[in-house]
């Protein structure tokens, strides 16, 4: 069976895309699923976390293939026959080169900071999910517990013609020292993070 691919993507930049995708890349893996990333996105976060990584482990127990937006769909296609789970990694930004990734999405994922903001920038890419006719789910992070303005962000997400994973990535120093090193939050040991990655691990099979 053809594997599945999940698109991470968000119109403003520093929404969290490359932590979510490296997050459940890892999440997967360690599930036993095989998994590939294709960094489609020109700063090549991605691509520089998976090299990291593979000086640090040598066997990084993952693929990674890049593409630009024409070469979204043949790439996919390629990582799909030998891969469980393709998760791509696109540019801040809503235009007709992120149709592609769209296209080929069994689930668009929107990570969402707690700001309305960046709740705003989700508009662009609801919609082009939306023509495409596939399923996309808000997933918020750097969420601070107990927050009047996280609860107005998770609220006003709720409205939205969208679902919103139950699963949340909270403000959490570990997301960005881990991906600095090439690993997941899960393999930096037991904490809250390695807990919400874990969750969200087993909420977004479910989505598909």
């Amino acid at each position: 069976m053809a594997g599945k691919v999940i698109t991470i993507a968000q119109q403003k930049g520093g929404s969290g895309k490359t932590t979510l995708a490296v997050n459940l890349a890892v999440a997967f893996t360690r599930r036993g699923m095989t998994v590939a990333l294709l960094d489609t996105d020109p700063q090549g976060s991605l691509g520089r976390w998976f090299l990291t990584r593979r000086e640090r482990l040598g066997q990084p127990g993952m693929d990674l293939s890049t593409a630009s937006a024409w070469g979204v769909s043949y790439e996919c296609e390629k990582l799909r026959k030998t891969n469980d789970v393709v998760i791509v990694d696109t540019p801040p930004k809503v235009d007709a080169d992120l149709r592609p990734a769209l296209r080929e999405a069994d689930l668009v994922l929107i990570p969402v900071a707690a700001s309305h903001v960046d709740l705003w920038a989700t508009d662009g890419v609801l919609d082009l999910a939306a023509r495409e006719r596939k399923r996309a789910t808000i997933v918020l992070n750097r969420t601070k517990s107990g927050t009047r303005l996280g609860e107005e962000v998770a609220a006003a997400a709720a409205n939205l013609e969208a679902e919103v994973a139950e699963s949340r990535f909270g403000q959490r120093v570990v997301f960005a020292e881990t991906l600095g090193q090439g690993l997941g939050a899960q393999e930096f040991g037991k904490s809250q993070a390695s807990t919400e990655v874990e969750a969200l691990a087993t909420e977004i099979p479910a989505r598909i």
